[in-house]
C-alpha cells in the first residue's frame, strides 16, 4: 500500500461531530484530547443598502485530523525520533518507547494534531485506527459519518476520484507540509 490520507468533503458536512465522538470513544481519549476535530468556517459580509440587509455570508464544516503529511514538521521537530513516518503507508506513529513528552511535536504541526496525554506523559494522535485497518475496516471517524462526508485509502486514488486541493479557506497553507488530504470546499471564493 502506497502513502493513504482522508478524504473531506465540506459540501456533505453538517458539522454533526459525529466523526470527533466516534475517535474519541474508539482512543478511549479524556476530556480535553482530540485526534479529529470538527472546525466551523464562516466567511462574507451582511451590508444594509436602501434599508435592505444584503448578504453574502457563506459557511462550512471541516473534520481534520492529522494529515500524515509528506514533509511532517513534527516529525522534523522531535529530538528523540519518537514521531516517525511509516514507510509501508506513510503513516505518523509516535513511538512510545522513545517520547519523552516534550511537546516540540505539537509546535511545529501547523494542524496542532499531537495531543499530550498527561496520564502517560507523552504525545498522542491519530494512527489511522491501526487495529481496525488491519482487520479490514475503515478508520472510526470515516464509518461514524451519516453523511459520508469522509473517506480513507490510498492518497493518490482519493486524488484522482476527488482531485487535488489540500487546503481550505481556515487551514494552513498546504507548501509547508502537503498534507494527505483532498478536500471538495463548501465555501465558494
Amino acid at each position: 500500500m502506497g502513502q493513504v490520507g482522508f478524504y473531506i468533503n465540506q459540501a456533505k458536512c453538517t458539522g454533526c461531530k459525529a466523526c470527533q465522538i466516534a475517535c474519541k470513544d474508539k482512543n478511549d481519549n479524556k476530556v480535553g484530547i482530540l485526534f479529529r476535530r470538527v472546525y466551523e468556517f464562516e466567511e462574507g459580509i451582511s451590508t444594509k443598502v436602501n434599508g435592505v440587509f444584503k448578504t453574502s455570508l457563506q459557511s462550512a464544516s471541516l473534520s481534520i485530523s492529522c494529515n500524515h503529511c509528506d514533509n511532517p514538521k513534527c516529525v522534523q521537530g522531535c529530538p528523540t525520533g519518537a514521531m516517525h513516518k511509516r514507510e509501508s503507508d506513510g503513516v505518523v506513529l509516535v513511538d512510545h518507547e522513545k517520547c519523552v513528552g516534550c511537546k516540540y511535536c505539537t509546535w511545529n504541526c501547523p494542524y496542532g494534531a499531537p495531543q499530550f496525554n498527561d496520564d502517560l506523559g507523552m504525545m498522542t494522535k491519530c494512527d489511522t485506527c491501526l487495529d481496525l485497518r488491519e482487520k479490514g475496516e475503515n478508520p472510526a471517524c470515516v464509518d461514524a459519518c451519516p453523511f459520508n462526508a469522509l473517506e480513507f485509502g490510498e492518497i493518490s486514488e482519493l486524488r484522482a476520484a476527488y482531485g487535488t486541493i489540500n487546503e481550505v479557506s481556515g487551514l494552513p497553507s498546504a507548501k509547508f507540509t502537503n498534507p494527505n488530504i483532498v478536500i471538495t470546499p463548501n465555501i465558494k471564493e
